[in-house]
C-alpha cells in the first residue's frame, strides 16, 4: 500500500514536529514500511511524505509501536493537523 501524509504544522510547532518525526520515521523498517519521499515547505509549516507498507496491518503495527505512543506528545504539542491518503498508481 503506498499511503501520502501531509502535515501542516504551526510555525511554534515545528521543533517539537521535527523531533517527533526524527524518532518515528526510523522505526517504519521494523514493520516493511519505506520512506520514499519527504517534502517540506520553505518555511516548514507544511510536511507531504510518501510511504509505503506491506499491508494495512503493518501500517497499524508501526502507529501502534510502543516507541511512537511514548513520544506522541511531541506530536500533539506540535498541534500538527495531519492527514493520512491512501493512494494507486495510475496507469
Amino acid at each position: 500500500m503506498i499511503v501520502a501524509q501531509i502535515a501542516r504544522i504551526p510555525p511554534a510547532g515545528v521543533a517539537a514536529f521535527q523531533q517527533f518525526e526524527s524518532v518515528v520515521l526510523p522505526l517504519m523498517p521494523r514493520y516493511g514500511g519505506r520512506l520514499h519521499r519527504r517534502l517540506r515547505s520553505a518555511d516548514s509549516c507544511v510536511e507531504l511524505h510518501i510511504i509505503s507498507f506491506p499491508s494495512n496491518d503493518a501500517l497499524d503495527a508501526y502507529r501502534s509501536d510502543p516507541i511512537r505512543a511514548e513520544h506522541l506528545h511531541l506530536l500533539v504539542e506540535s498541534e500538527a493537523v495531519t492527514e493520512l491518503l491512501e493512494l494507486a498508481d495510475v496507469p
